[in-house]
This record gives C-alpha cells, structure tokens and sequence, in this order.
C-alpha cells in the first residue's frame, strides 16, 4: 500500500491539531450558556481562541498530545504485523515533526524514549472484518491528567457525598455522577463520559474507552442506556462545576454508555473520563492502495473556524512582572484575574523530585513555577521554540510543593485543578499565591511565550525539563491565595452538596447521609492519592 504511511501521518496530525465537529459543536453551545464575564465564560473563551489557533496552524491542540490508541478494521488476510511497523513509523514521524509530544517513559528508568515508542506505546487493537476493499482505521489521543481520573467502582458501595450505590441501574447511575465529581477541574472541564456497566475490570475499562469513539450527537439503540446517557448529562450540569472547575452551568458535554454481561460475583462500573481536548478522528483507507477514501467524523462540512480573539475579561486583569515579591503575592485574592509578563521557570514532576535533594539550576528566589511540559522543538543555528505549552494537572505535584515554596521563596505556582491543604498552608506561610491557567489550551498560551532563554535537566526528557521562558500578558486566575482561601476547595463543597442532594432526591428523601464522607468507597482511581478527600484509594 504505497500511500499508506502518507494517510497515517495524515490522521495523526489531524487528530492532534483539530479537534472533530461534534466536539467544536459541544464546546461552542457551551461558550454560549456561560456568562461572557465569568471564571467559566473566559475560560471557554480562552479555549475556544484555542481551537481555532490549533486548526489554523496544524499545531498540537494540548501539549500533553497523550496515548496514541489506534481501532483498526482491516480485511482477512491483511499483514497486521507490517501494518503495525507502518503505524510505528508514522507515530515517530509525527513526534520528531512536532505534532505529538514524546510521551512513552519507561517505568522502571524514568527515561523518556522520546519517539513515543516503547513496550506498550503506541496501543493497537486489530479486528477483522468481511470488507475485503477497506481498511478502517480510528485514533484517540487521550491525555495523562483526563486518564488520571478514570476510576472503577465494584458495587454494592458507599460513596463519598452519594450514599449507598447498588447492584442496579440507579446504582450504576450514582457511580456516574460521583465520577464527573470527582474529576473536578483536574479533568479539565467540561468533559465527556465514556461508560461500561458490567464485565470484568479489565474488559469494562477497555469498553468503557471504546465508547468514547462514539460521536457525541448520536443515540444508543438500547432505549434504557439512551435514558440513561441523556440524564447523566442533564444531572452533571447542575452540579456547578463549571469549565476547569470554576463553578458554571456546563460540566459535561457528552456521556456514553455500554453494558456487558458480568460474573455474578462482581458488579464493575467503569468510567473512562475525557477532557474538553476530545482529539479523536478516524479515516476509511483503500486497502490496495492505503490511501485515504474518506474521514470519519467529518460527515458534515463545518464552516471555517472564525479568527481567535482574547477573552473579554473587561479590564480587571492585574499585571504582575516576574520575579515576584511577597507584597506583589500578599495583596492577591482568589478570583483575581492576573496577567503576567517576565521570567517564568517550568517544573513537572521530575524537576520537583529532584528538587527534593539537589538545587535548582536557576534561582527561584521570587519565581513563578509553571507546571507545564511544553512541546519544544530545536532548529539547528535557531535555538529552542515552544510549540505548545499548556499546564498539567498540579495535584501530582502536592507531595513536594510546600517544601519547594519554603527552600527556594517561589513565589506563584502555575497549573491547573488545584493543589491540597499542605500546599495552601504554605502559600499562607510564604507569602505565596497559585494560578490557574486552563487545561488544555497549550496554542492560547504558547502565544504568550516571547523566548526560551535556557533548558535545565534536559536528561529528564523534553516535557519533563526546567525550561526557562519569556512572557508576555500571560491570564491566569489565583485560586488559592496566602490568605488561605482556595476556590477549588468551595467548588468541590458546593458541587458536593448539589451532587448529596441528587442522590438524596433518587431516594425520594431519604436521610440516607450522603452529606459527609463515606466510611469506606468501593472504587479504584490512578489519582485518588492526590486529592484531599479522596473518594476511593488504591
């Protein structure tokens, strides 16, 4: 197939770089329910500006470009062994061209392989199928802060805020709403809902995964899971949860439900969280020639993405100028809206582990932090350009960041979703303040970045490397202030109540307390450790 290799760069790219219409649909009618002039309405602003800067310039719409996981149909008798070398060729292609970030890190070394190939990376499931002249090929980019808050409940349970869940649909259904809660803005809302009531836990999460293939405007055949998705939607956005984890009206833009037959020992409902990033696209490929015949999930033409322009946030951004002094943090509040413009530093993981029990390379003595991993690429005589450079979800970073506010006087800490009461506590003691940029929107900031005066650590790997940056008017909001108030802490409680009250509303009123934490909550989440109330632990 000698156009193979050229319509899998092809997908890959669209895939990172364009979001599909369905999802452009949802993210618009929920730009148009919040108020302009709201923590959510600027937020969705800023992601639309996003999109369409993404689409224009073909560039990554997220920095963290994910998972690659590849749905491939292909006829009988169809080499899959040269096809999945073809894939393996294209997905290094498209890293060393910018178009995904390199992702694939090994375990056991930590080290980045920086091709996005690697035991495991990229996903492939093949199936087969009687259409002899086709090939069909689906690819979801699905990002690591979205992944981290999947979570799988085995019922009968107690959840926190939502009470007893049962062996039964309504069961099934509180399991749904406490997974949107749980999620918060570390999910980057507003997101969708991938589904699988049943099976066992390694099939339900493979099907829940599956069912975010499904176009967002479609119906499920089965009547009673058509219900049910239409009402998961209808119930989550009462919740108040809002874009990034703000407080609005749109917390979910999609919902997706599968059931499969279980042992009767177990009851697993399983829940594959995405994030407003929804980068998922799909190609039909001749099978003698492997070019591309057409594009699924493009069925209707979109008009041209309109030309990006700022939020409207009315004038009341405060300018800060980094480096920062304590009175510059001391006189912020949360909901402040703030611009920044300076010397920033990036840290992810790594860097703050290692900051643990080595200095840094640069002072940090009144920095701003910014929890980013950006794409960066390097032209020989050119230097480093960022290409993307959104922020990655900050609770990871919880077990270190009171120590490093304290050692090195950081001053702002930039990420999203929020960080927990030792971290708070900190910022309290220091004189410190944390930023919320908004997940996702890695083409709206990386705009703001005017220089890349340094790269620390690069051994870490590109994303995980202290990157010293220029910038310009860089918005962000102070969410948890030195005052000791965090915004995300009052969503979560506000959002907790609305969803206690829904549950209690199931039960007809009953008194069935779900208002406070459960005893004990029957689920399993990568990042339960993270959050400050967890709903459920390894």
């Amino acid at each position: 197939m000698p156009g193979f290799a050229s319509s899998l760069l092809a997908l890959i790219t669209a895939t990172a770089t364009d979001l599909p219409p369905d999802v452009r649909r949802a993210m618009r009618r929920a730009l148009g329910v919040e108020a302009p002039a709201s923590l959510s309405g600027q937020s969705l602003a800023i992601i639309d500006a996003n999109i369409a800067l993404a689409s224009r310039d073909s560039a990554p719409i997220c920095q963290d470009t994910g998972m690659p996981t590849f749905f491939l149909r292909t006829p009988v008798g169809c080499d899959q062994i040269a096809l999945a070398q073809e894939i393996r060729a294209a997905i290094a292609e498209a890293t060393r061209r910018g178009k995904l970030r390199p992702n694939s890190v090994d375990p056991l070394t930590g080290a980045n392989s920086g091709d996005n190939l690697g035991p495991g990376t990229p996903v492939l499931h093949f199936e087969q199928w009687e259409n002899g002249e086709e090939i069909e090929i689906k690819l979801l980019l699905k990002g690591g802060g979205c992944e981290n808050k999947n979570i799988q409940y085995s019922l009968p349970a107690e959840l926190e805020r939502v009470g007893r869940a049962s062996r039964d649909l309504e069961g099934a259904r509180k399991c749904i709403l406490h997974a949107v809660w749980q999620a918060q803005g570390q999910g980057c809302a507003p997101g969708a809902l991938g589904v699988a009531i049943g099976g066992d836990r390694a099939s339900g999460y493979e099907a829940a995964k599956t069912q975010l293939l499904r176009p967002l405007e479609d119906t499920n055949p089965d009547p009673r899971l058509a219900e049910l998705e239409r009402d998961i939607v209808e119930r989550a956005n009462t919740l108040g949860i809002g874009a990034m984890g703000f407080g609005g009206a749109v917390s979910l833009i999609g919902c997706k439900i599968t059931a499969l037959n279980r042992l009767p020992a177990s009851f697993f409902v399983s829940v594959a969280y995405e994030c407003w990033a929804f980068r998922r696209l799909g190609v039909v490929l001749d099978a003698r020639s492997g070019e591309i015949k057409r594009w699924l999930y493009r069925e209707q033409a979109e008009a041209e993405a309109p030309a990006p322009a700022p939020a409207a946030d009315g004038g009341r951004r405060i300018p800060l100028r980094a480096p920062l002094s304590e009175a510059d943090a001391r006189r912020l509040k949360a909901g402040d809206l703030v611009a920044i413009s300076g010397r920033i530093v990036t840290g992810r993981d790594a860097v703050h582990a290692r900051l643990m029990h080595e200095g840094p390379p640069v002072s940090l003595r009144g920095a701003v932090l910014y929890h980013c991993g950006p794409v960066a690429l390097e032209a020989p005589g050119c230097g480093w350009r960022i290409t993307a450079a959104g922020p990655t979800t900050s609770s990871r970073e919880e077990p270190y960041q009171a120590e490093v506010l304290r050692r090195y006087g950081v001053r702002a800490v930039i990420g999203k979703g929020g960080m927990g009461a030792r971290t708070l506590a900190a910022l309290a003691a220091c004189g410190a303040v944390y930023l919320n940029a908004v997940g996702g929107a890695a083409q709206f900031y990386a705009r703001a970045i005017r220089a890349v005066h340094g790269v620390h650590w690069l051994e870490l790997g590109r994303p995980e490397a202290m990157w010293e940056l220029e910038v310009e008017d860089f918005p962000a909001v102070v969410t948890m202030d030195a005052h000791g108030r965090s915004l995300h802490r009052e969503i979560e409680a506000t959002s907790g109540e609305s969803l206690a009250a829904l549950a209690a509303a199931a039960r007809g009123g009953s008194a069935d307390a779900p208002g406070g934490k459960a005893g004990t909550a029957a689920c399993e989440s990568p990042d339960a450790a993270a959050r400050e109330t967890p709903a459920c632990k390894m």
